[in-house]
């Protein structure tokens, strides 16, 4: 499976012009999705890890479905992409034994993702 997360926008603030449009640009708002974001995404992650762990496909398919959304509104389709590597794979019961590693390599990014996230809050914060 190639890899999808793209480094040089692990290394780069993160677009947020899909939150800023859906907010008209309220500073608040986004601060908000943000929080919302960061409490929600590691549940779903570890729902994810338990299943691929139990080796339940169709519960691992489910929950990268889920997570895949969120992606989008911080601008990250990137991993987006790898999380729809995961949930296909799932899905259709192929490449299982690279789950593990594409799951960490998706664990680790999203170590990533939320400093991203910090960093974007508190920028917005300057803005109230």
């Amino acid at each position: 499976m190639s890899q999808m997360i793209d480094a040089e926008k692990n290394n780069s603030p993160l677009d947020l012009s899909y939150l800023r449009d859906m907010s008209g640009d309220s500073a608040e708002f986004m601060i908000e999705m943000i929080d919302m974001f960061k409490l929600q995404t590691p549940l779903y992650i570890a729902d994810l890890e338990q299943s691929i762990v139990a080796q339940d496909w169709d519960k691992a398919a489910g929950f990268a479905h889920k997570i895949k959304p969120t992606l989008s509104y911080v601008g990250r389709e990137d991993a987006r992409g790898h999380l729809q590597l995961i949930e296909n794979s799932a899905r259709d019961q192929k490449d299982l034994s690279d789950m593990p590693k594409n799951f960490q390599e998706f664990n680790d990014f999203v170590q990533v993702l939320y400093r991203q996230l910090d960093d974007a809050k508190a920028e917005l914060e300057k803005r109230l």
